[in-house]
């Protein structure tokens, strides 16, 4: 039997009032949200108060998370690819861990960058200058002579070949970004780049696997450096090595990194743009008294050292190859390459959106296999 047409408007006049009633209990006023951002201002830092009420707010407690941070090294100019990877970081991980990042430029951060970046997170985020004598070249170097360098390679076609802010980077990443004053307070970092995609959910947390491991170097994606942009490192590491051949661990992974017992360098590295990593490590005696020899020399300068050639050598020398780490779970691209996981458990449960068949780990040009081949895999 049809119901009466006045039946029917007068439940749905009931239906409204109950649902305009129950509005407020089940979804905050637009003040509300609103109150969750950050006043925006000029201030180096911006930290967000905490919500539990929000589907971005931590599902971790903090007293069940490492001591760590992001790191992410931009530009002003990069704020399009920043909000990408701050995103894809979010998504795929950092709403249910809710650990803090800390941006770092050579000049200071704009506002626009600040407030498009902050609303991305529940996170606290700092935002900190450079010192200038951890960016540009020391006293020692002729500058004459490092831009004759790059010159030439330029000339030579050499990747960055001549450009100086990328010499600059190298360097700051190979032995400052651990000293910058606000990532004094932490000890591991997660180094994040603009324009990078993570692919795959990242269900446990990769700093307490470090801290839990003791686990001191983390990556996703080796490869070979191109040997035009380091002629004569090789030869400062193996002079360093004679003099200070008590640093060298006992059980490193210099199968990783040369095929003859050090007599060469086989161009093997960890591609950094991707590192989770312990600045224990980094800020301890046997590194730092590395880098120093290395940056006396000028080649960062003179030549292009990179820092994941310098970060990979002394990873596989002054530490236990057990204390690095393939995070093979964690699908990464950081364009041209991927890191996608060729197990089928791996992919499904990560809810993976890359595809394995596309994986660089096994590409002609991957350091892969020789890992695996060191680890007994």
């Amino acid at each position: 039997m049809a119901v009466p047409t006045r039946h029917v408007a007068l439940a749905a006049v009931l239906f409204i009032l109950f649902f305009i009633t129950l509005w407020p209990t089940y979804w905050p006023a637009s003040g509300t949200l609103t109150s969750l951002n950050l006043p925006f201002s000029s201030s180096s830092s911006a930290t967000h108060g905490s919500y539990s009420s929000s589907e971005f707010a931590s599902s971790v407690n903090a007293s069940e998370r490492a001591n760590a941070t992001f790191v992410i090294l931009c530009r002003n100019s990069d704020l399009r690819g920043v909000v990408q990877s701050v995103r894809d970081v979010e998504d795929r991980f950092n709403r249910k861990f809710g650990y803090p990042y800390v941006f770092l430029n050579e000049e200071p951060f704009d506002e626009e960058l600040i407030r498009r970046v902050s609303v991305l997170s529940a996170a606290p985020m700092e935002f900190g200058v450079i010192p200038h004598d951890h960016w540009y070249a020391p006293s020692w170097i002729d500058e004459h002579k490092a831009a004759e360098a790059r010159k030439k390679m330029g000339e030579d076609g050499v990747i960055y070949g001549d450009s100086l802010s990328y010499r600059n980077m190298c360097r700051f990443n190979s032995g400052f970004f651990f000293r910058h004053p606000l990532l004094q307070k932490y000890r591991y970092y997660w180094r994040i780049e603009p324009w990078i995609h993570f692919h795959c959910d990242v269900n446990s947390d990769p700093f307490r696997l470090m801290q839990d491991h003791n686990k001191s170097y983390g990556f996703t994606i080796s490869m070979y450096e191109f040997q035009a942009t380091i002629p004569s490192l090789w030869a400062t590491v193996q002079d360093y090595a004679k003099i200070h051949s008590e640093k060298l661990n006992p059980h490193n992974a210099l199968g990783f990194i040369s095929d003859d017992g050090g007599a060469n360098y086989n161009l093997c590295h960890f591609w950094s743009n991707f590192e989770i990593a312990d600045m224990d490590f980094w800020r301890g005696d046997t590194y730092m008294s590395f880098f120093e020899f290395l940056d006396q020399r000028g080649g960062f300068h003179y030549e292009r050292w990179g820092d994941a050639p310098v970060h990979s050598i002394a990873a596989a020398l002054f530490l236990p190859r057990s204390s690095i780490h393939f995070f093979n779970e964690i699908g990464y691209e950081h364009p041209p390459y991927t890191h996608c996981p060729i197990n089928e458990e791996r992919w499904t449960s990560g809810r993976c959106s890359c595809n394995p068949a596309e994986s660089f780990d096994y590409d002609g040009y991957s350091c892969l296999s020789r890992w695996e081949k060191v680890v007994g895999r």
